[in-house]
């Protein structure tokens, strides 16, 4: 069984970064949002393993949880 990856990983981050940035130039906030989420389920699609997705999905609340904390 896989674990999630949460130390860097990512081959060149900051180009992943820009290409990202990149891919919502021009989009309406609808569009970002929505851009966003098929980008989830894609790389959730990827992934494939549930238990690995049930620890991303429970430790990105839980980071979005600690940066409203400290606001």
């Amino acid at each position: 069984m896989s674990a999630l990856v949460t130390t860097p990983n990512l081959q060149s981050p900051d180009d992943f970064y820009e290409a990202l940035i990149d891919t919502h130039q021009g989009l309406t906030d609808d569009q970002s949002h929505a851009l966003n989420a098929r980008l989830v389920l894609l790389l959730a699609n990827h992934i494939g393993a549930l238990p690995v997705l049930r620890e991303a999905l429970a430790a990105a609340r839980a980071s979005g949880e600690v940066q409203e904390k400290s606001a």
